[in-house]
């Protein structure tokens, strides 16, 4: 690389405490390729320099090695997650980091001609997972998925057919792919993704098809939440007892009370119906 494209490096004659001195792992060299692919599509690097930079990147063995090679760039810092000055890290990134960096098991495809695939549950998505689905459909759930890098690729070739994709809330989505008479769900691209989190590439190409993309709670959380709202109208029922109880109630009060407890009851178990309802309508898409 020449001088020009690398600022020099800092003065190793020193004694060195800052941290930079600290080896670098494969998942924080990946973290720079990925910094040099935004500058080179955003136009600040050139082919020559994006190469030369990319082999200085994955030659680098410590962050003192890594920290130059984008240091003219904007947003340039030294990889995360490892914290060299022994902060905290932001919340959310370390249960982000544990799913980070697995093996990827089973296959990195998937194929839905006149039928369907899926891949949902525990599973660890790979860096690159294709997919096809001619007359057929096929579903990717990553909302309890572990992921192999930083960086995930779904590339789907959609013909008369459809894919939908899963994420979880966190994860950045960006959607590069070309629909003729076929689309590319874009209303989740852009959104930020917390730190540490994975990145979600969607390509493709779909033709009288499309490639849809949705970002829900895992089913866990769901029932969490779900229970969470339960004990809140448990709760504010006791509540709205014992402000009635405490006044002394006559026997019209009473009467009135328990015509009105009886009405929210109602209420609840029919919006305890419309959700049980609705889960079913999705059960299909989220059962494929």
């Amino acid at each position: 690389m020449t001088d020009a494209a690398l600022p020099d490096r800092p003065d190793e004659s020193g004694p060195q405490d800052d941290g930079l001195d600290l080896r670098a792992s494969d998942a924080d060299r990946e973290q720079v390729a990925e910094r040099l692919r935004d500058a080179l599509a955003e136009g600040r690097l050139d082919m020559e320099e994006f190469g030369e930079r990319l082999e200085e990147t994955y030659k680098a063995r410590t962050y003192r090695e890594l920290l130059p090679v984008t240091r003219d760039l904007p947003g340039a810092r030294t990889p995360a997650p490892v914290n060299l000055t022994k902060e905290p890290l932001p919340a959310g990134a370390a249960d982000w980091a544990a799913r980070i960096g697995g093996t990827a098991g089973g296959s990195a495809w998937g194929v839905g001609i006149l039928s369907g695939f899926e891949r949902k549950g525990r599973w660890t998505a790979p860096s690159r997972f294709d997919c096809v689905a001619i007359m057929g459909g096929g579903e990717l759930d990553l909302r309890e998925a572990n992921f192999a890098s930083r960086e995930t690729v779904i590339n789907c070739v959609a013909i008369m057919g459809g894919v939908n994709v899963v994420v979880p809330p966190g994860v950045e989505v960006v959607v590069r792919g070309i629909g003729i008479m076929g689309a590319f769900d874009h209303s989740e691209s852009g959104v930020p993704g917390e730190p540490g989190a994975p990145r979600v590439i969607i390509t493709g190409f779909a033709f009288w098809g499309g490639v849809g993309v949705e970002r829900k709670l895992p089913r866990s959380e769901r029932q969490r939440l779900k229970e969470e709202r339960r004990r809140e109208r448990l709760e504010r029922r006791e509540e709205r007892r014992g402000l009635l109880g405490g006044h002394g109630q006559g026997p019209h009060d009473a009467r009135l009370e328990r015509h009105l407890e009886r009405h929210r009851e109602r209420m609840e178990e029919h919006l305890d119906r419309l959700d049980q309802r609705r889960e079913r309508r999705q059960r299909p898409r989220d059962d494929i």
